[in-house]
């Protein structure tokens, strides 16, 4: 799997930074002042999570999130 397959979930903080996640990787996310930053660095955190898993012989999860509109 690479970071295009997954879904982002993008949301503003109340003081007005930007968090981006990945919510079927845990631990995988980025909390910047813009969204633009957030994005770019949950980029660098899934590579850092994708080699984790590699170098330990790991399965990657699959994308599990679903959008529901509630």
């Amino acid at each position: 799997m690479d970071f295009e397959s997954y879904k982002i979930v993008l949301y503003l903080q109340d003081d007005g930074s930007w968090v981006a996640e990945i919510p079927s990787l845990p631990g995988c996310y980025a909390l910047m002042p813009t969204r633009e930053a957030a994005l770019a660095e949950l980029a660098g955190v899934f590579q850092m999570i994708a080699e984790e898993y590699r170098e330990k012989g790991l399965t990657f999860p699959a994308d599990s999130t679903e959008i529901v509109h509630a």
